[in-house]
């Protein structure tokens, strides 16, 4: 009997640690996978959504669009939120999708709730000093 729970023990032991091993690991893939934000030393704008979102959607190529067009010069990143709560909870966000923009310093600067054009996110960009 004694043999039997040291058995079931430690095999519920095991199983506790692999699930803990599995989760930890892919924490480091999440964080491997996402950049510094903000990005030290240069404007960011993070776009905290998710992929089955009617707005988030509509939003996905222009994003896209300005991440190529402002490559080295703004970091342009999203997060799926329906996926990772973890930057939605950092963050505090309310609705989604929501744009949040960092100065040069990785100081919050504007915070925008909903559809955000190409235009707007231009403008925005440029306000902040971007060329």
């Amino acid at each position: 009997m004694l043999n039997r729970c040291f058995t079931r023990s430690a095999s519920l032991w095991y199983v506790g640690f692999i699930v803990l091993a599995l989760f930890m690991g892919g924490l480091a893939a999440v964080a491997a996978d996402s950049p510094e934000i903000p990005a030290k030393g240069m404007v960011t704008m993070i776009d905290l959504g998710a992929d089955r979102c009617i707005p988030c959607k509509m939003m996905a190529p222009i994003l896209e669009k300005v991440k190529k067009d402002y490559e080295g010069r703004a970091l342009i990143h999203f997060y799926d939120v329906w996926k990772d709560r973890t930057p939605a909870e950092r963050y505090r966000i309310r609705v989604i999708p929501t744009q949040i923009f960092f100065d040069k310093d990785g100081k919050e600067v504007y915070r925008h709730e909903g559809f955000m054009s190409e235009a707007d996110i231009v403008a925005k960009l440029k306000s902040l000093g971007v060329k």
